[in-house]
C-alpha cells in the first residue's frame, strides 16, 4: 500500500473570500506524524485522516473548528505546487477505491471532499456520483458487504448531492454530470420493497422519495428515466401502487411512519456523518455556492412529512411522465403500456383521492386536485389518441357490408381498445373487493367523458359518425356495469362481441343485489347518460332514417332493465328516468304505466332525497308531456294506475307543492281544451272504476246481511275483505278528487272572448261533475240502514274474542271509508261551486247550474225566490243537513269535511252579498250571522300554540293536526268578508287567537320553516302588518282591548309593595277580551295614581325579569299596530296603562339588592315604553287623552318618574349605548307633546309654563344632586346616579327648547309665549352646562361628568342654547323694531366651547357623533358672532375689531376642517358622513363671507389640488380640497364670489383631471380618490349649468372618465366607479348639450383637445378684473398673496 497523500486545507478567512494553501503531505501507512507538523490543529487534522477509526464526529467538528481558527493567525504560506496536486486527486480517488478503507471512512472522506471548496478534484461531481452510486448497487448486488449504518448512509449521502445547490448551478451552467444506468432500476426495486404490504425496507422511505425527487427534479439527472419509456412507466406504476398503499391501509400507513422514524434516529446514532454534513457545510461553504439544501421541516410531524412528500414527489413523476408519453412515436405502444400496467393503478388512486380517503393523511386538497387532473391527461392523451380513432371504429361501428356480422380481419385481428381496457377494469385482484365496483362505475362515466371530448366534436358530414361513434361506445360501458343488459340485441354489431367481463366472471357479481352497488350503477348510468344528454349525441331523426332506431332502442332497452329492477328508494333511479325522457319522451312511451306507477303514484319512499328527485322527475314529466301538448294522454295512463287494484293508503302523497306548483304552469301553457279534456277524463274514471264498486260492494253487504252467514268464519273474512275494498274505492276516489281540484283551480277562467265550443264544452263538464256530487251524496244517504244493521248484529252476536276484534275492526272500517267519500263529496262539491260561479261571474255565456239559480230563473221567474233558496242553502250547511246526521264532521274526526263545510258556507254568503235582492230580504242579515258564526267556529283557545302546527297550503293535505293552522288562514283571509257579520264576543276570541299567537312567535323565536309552509303565527304576523286589520274597527279594537288585558294581567299578578286603586280594579283572568277598561276601571282613578307616583315616587308594581319580558313582548306587538286605526277609547285606555307603568313600576331587584349587576333590561323596557308612548301621542285622535290629563302634566309626571328612577340606582348600571337610546326616546317624547300642545292651540301658555316650572324648579335642582336610596344605605350620595338625573334634566330642556325654538314665526302671541318659555330654558342650560364641565367637589372628583353624558350630547346642549338664544334675541329685534346691540348671555361658555372644538377636533381620533355635533356647533357660533359683529359695525370704534375677530374666526375654522378632512383615522364612510355637517358650516362661512375671506378659500383649495402631494403619497390633502370643491359648488354665494367661483371652474376641472389621469395608474387609489373626484367634478358640472361655457372644459371630463381603470376591481369597487361615471356623463349630456353639438360639429378639434397635454401645474389665470386683497397674518398659515387671487405654479 502506497502512501498517503492528504491535502492540508489551511483557511484564511475574510468577510467575502477564502484564500487556500495546500501543503502535500506523504506519509506512510505505518509512520508517525512528523514533528514538523507541531501545529495542533494540523497534527489532529493529519492523525484524524491516518487514525480514522478511533475519530468521532464531535473530534472532526473540533478539528476543522481548530485548523480554520490557527490558520486565521497564519501569514505568507505558499501555494501548493502543481505537482503535489496530482498526488492530492490520486489519494482522494484511491482511498474511495481501496478495499483495505474502512466505510464508514470512505463515507466521511466523500462527504467532506464533496462540501470542502479547499479539496480540487477533476470532474469531482461525476466522481463522487459514480463512487456512490457504484457502491449502492454493489451492495445490492452482493457484491460488497458494509453494515446497515454506512447503507443508510449512502442513501443519506446521495441524497443530499441531489439537492445540492451547488450540483443544480453547476446543471445550470450546462456541465455535464449523469446518473449510472443501473440507478433507475435501484431505485425502482426499493420503491417496489416499500410498497409491498408487510414487507420493512432497509432504508426508510422518505430517503428513497428525496432522492426520486432529486433525480426528477433536473432533466440532465433526470434522463436515466426519462430515456426509457418502460422505466418511467415502471416508475409511476410502484409510486402509484404506494400511494394507493397510503390511502386504503391507515393502519400500515402508521406501521411505514414508525419504520421512518425510527430510520431516522438510527441515521442520526449510527451515521453521524449525516446531519452534521449539514451544519459543516452551512460553516465551510462560501456564500455564493450553497451546497446541500435537504428541504426538510423538522418542525412538521413525522406523518405528515412522509404523506406530503410522497403525493409531491407522485405529482412530479405524473408530470415527467406524461410528459414522456406526448413524446413517444408509436401510440400503439402507449396505448398497450397504459393499458397492462398502469390503467388499474391510476384510476384506483383517483377513486381514492376523489373519495376524501387522504382525510387521515392531512394532504393539501389543492395537491390531490393536481394529482387527479394529471391522471386524467395521462388516461385520455394515451387511450383516446386521434391515432386510435380507426381502432374505434373497427371495434364499435357495425360493418357496411352486413350490418349484422362484423368483417373479416387480419391474421393478428385489428386493436380492440374497449375489449381491453373493459376487461382490465372487470379483473379482480387490483383493489380490495369493497371498492372494485365502485372504481370500476366511476371510471366508466370516467372514460366516456374523455371520449366525447375526443371524438365526439365532429364538424360536417362527419358529425353524425363521431356522434353514433360516442353511442357505440356507450352501448359497450353500461353493460359493464353488470345491469343485466347483455341479453338485448340493441345493436346490429353486438353479436358476437366479447362480454367485458373478466375469464373467471360469468355472471354479475352477488354484491349487485346490494342497495349499495345499486346505488353506484344508478349513479354511473346517470352519468353516463346525462354526458349523452349534454353532448347532443341522439339525433332522433336521424337515428330513426338511417340508423334503424338503434339508439332508441337501446334506450328503451335501459329503461325496461330500470323498470324490471326498480329502485325507488335510491334518487339517482328516478334521475336516470328524467334523463331518458329529456333524451326522448317515446323512450319511455311503452312504459308510461309503468313509469308513473313505480316513480309517482305507488313510490313509497318518503326520504326527502328521494323526494326530491321524484318530485323533479313528475315535474319533467309534465313539462315534457305539456310541450307535447300531450297531457290528457298523460293524465289517462295516470287515471288508470290510480285506479288499480291497491293498497291506497301506502300510497304517498300525489300532488306535493312542487308537482302542484308545475301543474300549475303546465296548464297554463295548455290549451284550455285539453284541461277541460283531463277533467272529464277524471269523471269518467270516477264513473267506470270506482262508483260500480263502491255499489256492489254495498249489495254485496246486504246480500251477506240477509244471508246471515254470521258463524261462518269464511263469511267473517268476506265481509272483513268487502270493507277493506270499500276503504281502498274510497281512497281511491278522494285521490281523484284532488286531482280534478287541482287541475280545475289551475286552469284559464272563462271570459267573454272564450269562443262559444270552449264554453259549451265547460257547461257540459258542470253539469257531468254536478251529477257526480248528486251521486256521491244519494250512496251515502243510502248507507245509513245496512251500516247500523251491521253494527246491530255485531253487537248481538259476539262469539269469540277474535270475532268480537274483528267487527269492531269492520266497523271502524266502515266509518273510515264513509269519512273519506263524504271528503271526497265535499271537495268536488266545494270545487264545482268555485267554478261555477267564477265562470258565472265572468263570462255572460255561461249559464250556472246551480239548483236554486236554475228553479229560479227557469220555473218560477222569481228573483226573491232565488234568493230564499240561497238562504235554505247555507241553513242546510250550517245545521248540516247537507250530509246525514252520522256524518257530521268536527275537527277531531273528520277536519277536511268541517274545512270543506266552511269553505262551502263561506261560498254562499259570497253568492249572498252578490246579489242585491238578497240582501233586501230581513232574515238575510240573521242568516249571514249564523253563517259567519259558523266559519269561526271552533276556533278555541285551547288549542296549544306551543307547538306550531305547519301545513303546507294543499287542501289534501288538511288532517287533525293541521286542521287549526288551515281553518285561521280561512279566517283570516275573509276577515273583511265575514267580520260586519260576528258579534263582539267573536271578534274577542279572534283577537286572543292573534295575541296569543304572536306571543308565542316572539317567545320562541320564529323557527326557520319552509318558505311555502304556514303556521299560526306566521299568519298572524302577516294580518298584523298588513293594512286589513285597520281597516276592521271592530276587530282592531279587540285586538286592542285584548292587548290591554293581557298587559294588566301582568300588573295586576306582579308584587305590589303599596296598595294602588288602579290595580285593585284590574279585571279578573276570563274577562271578555273585547270589553274596554273603561267599562272596569275609571280612568280618572288611573290619572290619580299616575299623578301620586310621579310626586312622590312610589312604587305601586314591582316586576320580575320574566314579566318584564312578557311586558317587553306586549309592547312589541302594540308598536306593530298602527296607531291611527285606534279609537279614541282605546287610545286612551292602553295610552294611561302604559303611562302608569312608567311611572308606577319598578324592577323588584331593587328592592332585594342595592348592587345589582344589570339594569340593561329596564332601561330596555322604559325606551320601548317611551317610544311606543311617542308613537301614540303623534296618533290621530290623541286629543282625547288630553281631556283626561293637560299636556303640562303629563310632561312633567314623565320626567318626574324618570328622575326617580335614576335616583333610586334603577339604571346605575347602564351601559353607554342603552342609556343614549333612553336619552333619545325621552327628547322625542318630549318634542311630540310640546309639538301636540303648540298645535292645539289651547292653554299654550299654561301648559308650556307648568313644564318649563318643573325643569327650573328648585325642586328638580335638588333631585339632581343625591340619590336616595343610595344615600340611605351608604351613607353617600351616589355621584353617578346625580349625573344620570343631571342628563336626564339636560336632555329634557334641550329637547323641550328645541321644540319650542322650532315654533317660532307662528303670529306674536305665540311667538312672546314661547319667547319667554325659551328665555327660562336658556337660563337654566347655561349653569347646568358649567356645573356638568367641572367635578362638583372634590369626593366626585374621581367623576368625569362629561365623559358620563358623552362630549357630543354636551356640545348637541350647548349649539341648542345658542340658536335659541339667538332666535328669542332675534324676535325681541323684531318686535322692537331697533337695531339695537344683540348681546348673548353665555358668551364666555361659546367662546370657551368654540376654542375648545378647534383644539379637540381635528387632533386625535373622536367619535364621528362628536364630530356632528361640534360641526353643528360651529355653523351656529360663527353665525352668533356674524350677527353680534354685524351690529356693532354700526357702532363707532368697534369696526374694525368686529372685523379682525370675524376673520381669526374663519381662518381658524378653515384650518380645523381642513385638518379633520385629511385625519388619517377617518375612513372614506367617516368623511361621507359628515360631508352634510361640513356642507351647512361652509354655507354659513361663505353665506356673507367678503372678498377677502372667500380669496383664503380658494388659497386653501389651490393648495390642495396639487399633484406633488398625491405622487408623494398624501392623496388625504388632495382630497379634502375636492371635497371642499364640492361642497362649495352647493352653497348659496354672494354674486361676488359666485363670479369668481365660476370664472375658476375651468381650471379646477383642469386640475382634477389630471390628478384622475396621474392617480388612475395606482389601482389602490380607485375607491378612496378616484370616485370622490369624478364625482366633485360631476357636481361642478350640475351646479355650473349655464356658468361654464366653453364646452372644451367639459370634454375634458370625459377624457378622464376614459383614464379610469376597470380591471381587477373588486364588486364594490366595480360598482362604485360605474355609478360614479354614469352620474358624471348623465351630467355632461343633462346640464351640457352645447358639448353634443360641439361634438357633431368640430370632432377633430375635440379629438385634438381631448389627446392634449394637460400641464402638470393649472394654469395662471386670473379670476376677475376685480381686486381681491387678502391681508391676513401669517401666523394663521396662509402666505400673503398679491392683490390678484391667481392659480399658477408654486
Amino acid at each position: 500500500m502506497g502512501p498517503r497523500c492528504l491535502a492540508t486545507p489551511l483557511a484564511s478567512e475574510t468577510h467575502t473570500c477564502v484564500q487556500t494553501v495546500y501543503l502535500p503531505v506523504s506519509i506512510s501507512p505505518g509512520e508517525q506524524v512528523p514533528q514538523s507538523f507541531s501545529n495542533p490543529p494540523v497534527r489532529s487534522w493529519l492523525e484524524f485522516f491516518l487514525c480514522p477509526s478511533g475519530s468521532s464526529l464531535v473530534r472532526l467538528v473540533g478539528v476543522w473548528r481548530g485548523l480554520r481558527s490557527w490558520r486565521r493567525q497564519q501569514t505568507g504560506a505558499t501555494v501548493a505546487p502543481p505537482a503535489a496536486m496530482a498526488a492530492v486527486y490520486s489519494g482522494i480517488h484511491l482511498k474511495l477505491k481501496s478495499p483495505q478503507t474502512p466505510w464508514e471512512d470512505k463515507l466521511k472522506l466523500a462527504r467532506f471532499a464533496w462540501i470542502s471548496s479547499q479539496c480540487l478534484l477533476p470532474n469531482k461531481e461525476q466522481v463522487l456520483l459514480d463512487w456512490c452510486t457504484h457502491a449502492l448497487w454493489g451492495w445490492y448486488n452482493q457484491k460488497v458487504e458494509f453494515s446497515q449504518g454506512v447503507l443508510e448512509g449512502l442513501w443519506c449521502y446521495l441524497d443530499d448531492l441531489l439537492h445540492s445547490r451547488k450540483l443544480h448551478s453547476l446543471l445550470k451552467k450546462g456541465k455535464t454530470i449523469s446518473l449510472r444506468l443501473n440507478m433507475a432500476q435501484l431505485l425502482l426495486d426499493r420503491l417496489q420493497e416499500c410498497a409491498r404490504v408487510g414487507s420493512k425496507s432497509l432504508v426508510c422511505v422518505s430517503t428513497i422519495l428525496s432522492v426520486c425527487q432529486g433525480i426528477l427534479s433536473s432533466p440532465v439527472l433526470s434522463s436515466v428515466f426519462t430515456t426509457k419509456y418502460e422505466l418511467m412507466v415502471d416508475l409511476l406504476a410502484k409510486l402509484c401502487s404506494l400511494a394507493c398503499c397510503e390511502l386504503q391501509q391507515p393502519l400500515l400507513t402508521e406501521t411505514v411512519m414508525t419504520e421512518s422514524v425510527t430510520c431516522q434516529d438510527e441515521v442520526t446514532t449510527g451515521c453521524p456523518q449525516t446531519e452534521p454534513a449539514t451544519n459543516l457545510d452551512s460553516l465551510d461553504t462560501p456564500p455564493d455556492h450553497p451546497e446541500l439544501d435537504t428541504n426538510k421541516s423538522p418542525s412538521k410531524p413525522n406523518e405528515k412529512l412522509h404523506s406530503s412528500s410522497l403525493f409531491e414527489v407522485l405529482l412530479q413523476v405524473l408530470s415527467c411522465y406524461l410528459s414522456v408519453q406526448r413524446q413517444q412515436a408509436n401510440p400503439n405502444r402507449v396505448f398497450t403500456m397504459v393499458t397492462n400496467q398502469l390503467i388499474q393503478l391510476l384510476v384506483l388512486l383517483r377513486h381514492l383521492l376523489t373519495s376524501g380517503e387522504y382525510a387521515h393523511l392531512r394532504l393539501r386538497q389543492q395537491l390531490c386536485k393536481d394529482i387527479r387532473v394529471k391522471i386524467d391527461s395521462i388516461l385520455q392523451v394515451a387511450l383516446f389518441a386521434s391515432e386510435h380513432m380507426t381502432s374505434y371504429k373497427e371495434e364499435l361501428l357495425p360493418s357496411k357490408e352486413d350490418s349484422g356480422k362484423r368483417g373479416p380481419g387480419g391474421a393478428k385481428g385489428p386493436l380492440k381498445p374497449v375489449s381491453a381496457v373493459l376487461s382490465k377494469l372487470s379483473a379482480q385482484g387490483y383493489c380490495e373487493p369493497p371498492l372494485h365496483y365502485s372504481v370500476k362505475s366511476n371510471t366508466l362515466s370516467l372514460l366516456f367523458k374523455f371520449f366525447v371530448e375526443s371524438y365526439g366534436k365532429g364538424k360536417g358530414e362527419r358529425e353524425e359518425e363521431q356522434r353514433m361513434l360516442c353511442f357505440y361506445f356507450l352501448t359497450r360501458l353500461v353493460p359493464a356495469l353488470d345491469l343485466g343488459l347483455e341479453g338485448h340485441s340493441f345493436s346490429p354489431s353486438k353479436i358476437d362481441q366479447p362480454v367485458s367481463v373478466s375469464p373467471g366472471q360469468k355472471s354479475p357479481p352477488a354484491s349487485l343485489c346490494s342497495p349499495e352497488s345499486w346505488s353506484l350503477a344508478l349513479l354511473a348510468v346517470e352519468s353516463l347518460l346525462s354526458q349523452a344528454l349534454s353532448a347532443n349525441i341522439y339525433n332522433v331523426a336521424a337515428d330513426r332514417i338511417r340508423h334503424r332506431e338503434v339508439q332508441l332502442n337501446f334506450y328503451r332497452a335501459l329503461g325496461q332493465t330500470l323498470f324490471n329492477q326498480a329502485q325507488p328508494s335510491i334518487p339517482a333511479w328516478y334521475r336516470c328516468l328524467k334523463v331518458l325522457l329529456s333524451l326522448n319522451h317515446l323512450i319511455l312511451e311503452p312504459d308510461l304505466d309503468q313509469l308513473l306507477s313505480s316513480a309517482w303514484v305507488n313510490s313509497e319512499c318518503m326520504e326527502a332525497r328521494v323526494q326530491r328527485a321524484r318530485q323533479l322527475m313528475v315535474c319533467s314529466l309534465l313539462q315534457t308531456y305539456s310541450k307535447l301538448r300531450q297531457l290528457p294522454h298523460l293524465f289517462s295512463e295516470l287515471l288508470s294506475v290510480l285506479c288499480q287494484p291497491a293498497l291506497e293508503e301506502l300510497r304517498p302523497p300525489l300532488l306535493s307543492e312542487g308537482v302542484s306548483a308545475s301543474l300549475r304552469s303546465c296548464l297554463l301553457d295548455t290549451p284550455p281544451s285539453q284541461g277541460l279534456e283531463i277533467c272529464s277524463l277524471v269523471l269518467e274514471s270516477m264513473r267506470r272504476y270506482i262508483f260500480p264498486d263502491l255499489v256492489k260492494e254495498e249489495k254485496e253487504a246486504e246480500r251477506m246481511e240477509i244471508d246471515g252467514g254470521g258463524g261462518d268464519d269464511e263469511g267473517e273474512k268476506r265481509e272483513v275483505k268487502v270493507y277493506q275494498e270499500r276503504q281502498d274505492s274510497s281512497l281511491k276516489l278522494f285521490s281523484l278528487s284532488q286531482l280534478l281540484h287541482a287541475v280545475l283551480f289551475s286552469l284559464r277562467t272563462l271570459d267573454n272572448a272564450s269562443p262559444l265550443p270552449l264554453v259549451r264544452q265547460s257547461q257540459a263538464l258542470m253539469k257531468e261533475m254536478q251529477q257526480v256530487v248528486k251521486e256521491l251524496l244519494q250512496l251515502l244517504s243510502t248507507e245509513e240502514k245496512p251500516v247500523k244493521t251491521n253494527v246491530s248484529s255485531v253487537q248481538k252476536t259476539p262469539k269469540k274474542g277474535k270475532k268480537n276484534s274483528e267487527k269492531v275492526l269492520e266497523s271502524k272500517t266502515g266509518a273510515l271509508w264513509e269519512q273519506k267519500t263524504q271528503e271526497a263529496t265535499l271537495l268536488l262539491r266545494y270545487t264545482w261551486v268555485e267554478v261555477d260561479t267564477l265562470f258565472d261571474i265572468h263570462c255572460s255565456k255561461y249559464t250556472s247550474l246551480d239548483s236554486a239559480q236554475m228553479a229560479a230563473v227557469s220555473e218560477t221567474k222569481d228573483k226573491a225566490l232565488s234568493a230564499a233558496s240561497v238562504l235554505t242553502h247555507i241553513e242546510s250547511l250550517i245545521s248540516g243537513g247537507i250530509l246525514p246526521a252520522r256524518l257530521h264532521p268536527s275537527p277531531s274526526c273528520s277536519p277536511m269535511s268541517c274545512l270543506l263545510l266552511k269553505l262551502l258556507t263561506l261560498q254562499q254568503m259570497k253568492k249572498v252579498l252578490f246579489s242585491s235582492t238578497s240582501l233586501c230580504d230581513p232574515g238575510t242579515a240573521v242568516v249571514l250571522n249564523r253563517a259567519a258564526q259558523f266559519i269561526l267556529a271552533e276556533l278555541k283557545l285551547d288549542v296549544s300554540l306551543d307547538e306550531e302546527q305547519v301545513w303546507d297550503g294543499q287542501i289534501g293535505s288538511v288532517n287533525a293536526s293541521s286542521f287549526f293552522v288551515a281553518h285561521w288562514h280561512l279566517v283570516t283571509s275573509n276577515l273583511p268578508l265575514i267580520a260586519p257579520y260576528l258579534r263582539g264576543e267573536d271578534m274577542g276570541c279572534i283577537a286572543n287567537v292573534l295575541v296569543k299567537s304572536l306571543l308565542s312567535r316572539q317567545t320562541d323565536g320564529g323557527k326557520d320553516w319552509p318558505p311555502s309552509c304556514l303556521t299560526v303565527s306566521l299568519i298572524s304576523s302577516q294580518l298584523l302588518q298588513s293594512p286589513v286589520l285597520p281597516e276592521l274597527p271592530s276587530l282592531f279594537s279587540a285586538t286592542v282591548c285584548s292587548l290591554t288585558h293581557r298587559i294588566n294581567g301582568v300588573l295586576r299578578v306582579a308584587q305590589a309593595p303599596k296598595v294602588c286603586a288602579t290595580l285593585t280594579k284590574f279585571p279578573e283572568e276570563g274577562i271578555d277580551a273585547s270589553q274596554s277598561l273603561s267599562k272596569l276601571v275609571k280612568k280618572e282613578t288611573i290619572v290619580e295614581d299616575i299623578l301620586t307616583s310621579s310626586k312622590t315616587g312610589e312604587v305601586f308594581v314591582s316586576l320580575t325579569d320574566t314579566q318584564t319580558k312578557e311586558l317587553m313582548n306586549l309592547l312589541q306587538i302594540l308598536t306593530n299596530l298602527n296607531s291611527d286605526g285606534m279609537n279614541s277609547e282605546d287610545l286612551s285606555s292602553i295610552f294611561l296603562v302604559l303611562l302608569f307603568m312608567l311611572t308606577s313600576t319598578s324592577s323588584q331587584s331593587d328592592h332585594v339588592a342595592v348592587d345589582r349587576p344589570d339594569s340593561g333590561g329596564d332601561v330596555l323596557f322604559l325606551v320601548k315604553l317611551l317610544r311606543l308612548l311617542t308613537c301614540l301621542v303623534e296618533s290621530r285622535y290623541f286629543q282625547s287623552v288630553l281631556k283626561l290629563i293637560h299636556g303640562g302634566t303629563l310632561l312633567q309626571a314623565a320626567v318626574s318618574s324618570l328622575l326617580w328612577h335614576s335616583n333610586s340606582g334603577r339604571l346605575r348600571a347602564t351601559c353607554s349605548p342603552d342609556w343614549l337610546d333612553l336619552i333619545k326616546a325621552v327628547q322625542e317624547f318630549i318634542r311630540s307633546v310640546v309639538q301636540l300642545i303648540i298645535n292645539r292651540n289651547s292653554s299654550v301658555r299654561l301648559n308650556l309654563d307648568q313644564f318649563a316650572s318643573f325643569l327650573t324648579s328648585k325642586e328638580t335642582a335638588s333631585r339632581q344632586n343625591a340619590a336616595p336610596s343610595s344615600a340611605a344605605v351608604s351613607g353617600k350620595p351616589d355621584p353617578g346616579a346625580s349625573m344620570l338625573s343631571v342628563h336626564l334634566v339636560l336632555a329634557s330642556l334641550t329637547s323641550f327648547a328645541e321644540a319650542v325654538n322650532s315654533n317660532l314665526g307662528r303670529n306674536k302671541t305665540i311667538d312672546q309665549t314661547l319667547t319667554q318659555m325659551l328665555t327660562r330654558a336658556t337660563a337654566s342650560l347655561g349653569p347646568a352646562v358649567e356645573s356638568v364641565l367641572k367635578p362638583q367637589s372634590v369626593s366626585e372628583a374621581v367623576v368625569q361628568p362629561v365623559s358620563i353624558l358623552g362630549q357630543a350630547f354636551v356640545v348637541e346642549v350647548v349649539t341648542v342654547m345658542l340658536h335659541c338664544e339667538l332666535s328669542s334675541l332675534s324676535v325681541e329685534d323684531q318686535n322692537d323694531g331697533e337695531d339695537t346691540k344683540i348681546t348673548l348671555s353665555h358668551v364666555t361658555l361659546y367662546q370657551g366651547f368654540c376654542q375648545q372644538i378647534l383644539r379637540e377636533i381635528s387632533s386625535t381620533l373622536r367619535p364621528r357623533d362628536f364630530l356632528v355635533s361640534s360641526l353643528h356647533f360651529l355653523s351656529a357660533f360663527y353665525k352668533a358672532v356674524e350677527r353680534t359683529n354685524g351690529k356693532r359695525e354700526k357702532e363707532q370704534g368697534e369696526e374694525e375689531k368686529g372685523g379682525k375677530e370675524l376673520d381669526e374666526l374663519y381662518i381658524q375654522i378653515l384650518q380645523n376642517v381642513n385638518r379633520l378632512l385629511t385625519a388619517p383615522w377617518l375612513s372614506s364612510n367617516d368623511v361621507s358622513e359628515l360631508e352634510p355637517a361640513v356642507q351647512e358650516l361652509l354655507c354659513h362661512l361663505v353665506e356673507k363671507s367678503t372678498t377677502s375671506q372667500f380669496n383664503l378659500l380658494l388659497l386653501m383649495i389651490r393648495e390642495g389640488l396639487d399633484v406633488g402631494k398625491l405622487r408623494a403619497g398624501n392623496y388625504r390633502e388632495v382630497l379634502s380640497a375636492v371635497t371642499i370643491i364640492k361642497l362649495l359648488s352647493c352653497c348659496q354665494l354672494p354674486e361676488s364670489c359666485s363670479k369668481a367661483l365660476w370664472f375658476i371652474a375651468p381650471q379646477i376641472i383642469s386640475a382634477m383631471v389630471f390628478l384622475v389621469r396621474s392617480s388612475s395608474q395606482d389601482a389602490s387609489l380607485t375607491l378612496p380618490f378616484i370616485v370622490p373626484t369624478v364625482t366633485s367634478m360631476t357636481s361642478l358640472l350640475r351646479q355650473g349649468e349655464g356658468l361654464i361655457t366653453n364646452p372644451h372644459h367639459v370634454i375634458l371630463v370625459l377624457g378622464a372618465l376614459q383614464s379610469v381603470s376597470l380591471d381587477h376591481l373588486t364588486p364594490l369597487a366595480y360598482h362604485s366607479v360605474f355609478l360614479a361615471v354614469h352620474e358624471a356623463l348623465f351630467a355632461i349630456i343633462q346640464c351640457h348639450p352645447q358639448v353634443r353639438k360641439g361634438t357633431r360639429e368640430g370632432g377633430g378639434a375635440t379629438d385634438k383637445l381631448q389627446h392634449s397635454q394637460i400641464p402638470h401645474y393649472i394654469c395662471s389665470t386670473r379670476i376677475s378684473q376685480d381686486q381681491y386683497n387678502i391681508n391676513i397674518s401669517p401666523r394663521y398659515g396662509f402666505q400673503v398673496s398679491s392683490s390678484n387671487v391667481s392659480f399658477f405654479p408654486p
